[in-house]
């Protein structure tokens, strides 16, 4: 496992290079790169969340790369779909794991979280 401040990628897990230098690119740029097998350790497994049984299938690929520390825009490329296609999914998202819009709580983190914990 490789760790660089809270950026945290197991090696062995890396099978597509594109995907590898995207988060190379994303940790270079500032951003985080987390494997959501590693984050899945960390929280636990042992709590379920009924939420994420309410997502469609592409619901759930979308909160996965949202997971993965992926932008709306790459979201968007990776299923050849308008970034405002990608937002709608994740307003669903939202809607479905009742996470109202806030002032103090970030809505994208606290639905990734229910999805790792929901795994």
């Amino acid at each position: 496992m490789v760790r660089q401040g809270h950026h945290l990628l197991q090696w062995e897990r890396v099978v597509d290079i594109d995907d590898f230098v995207d988060a190379l690119t994303r940790v270079a740029n500032g951003g985080t790169a987390l494997d959501p097998e590693v984050v899945t350790q960390l929280f636990g497994t042992g709590r379920r969340n009924d939420g994420i049984a309410t997502l469609t299938p592409r619901e759930r690929e979308v909160l996965a790369l949202m997971a993965e520390g992926r932008t709306n825009a790459a979201i968007a490329k990776s299923f050849v779909v308008t970034e405002r296609a990608v937002e709608k999914h994740i307003a669903n998202i939202f809607a479905k794991l009742r996470l109202p819009a806030s002032d103090t709580d970030h809505r994208r983190v606290l639905a990734v979280l229910r999805y790792l914990e929901g795994r």
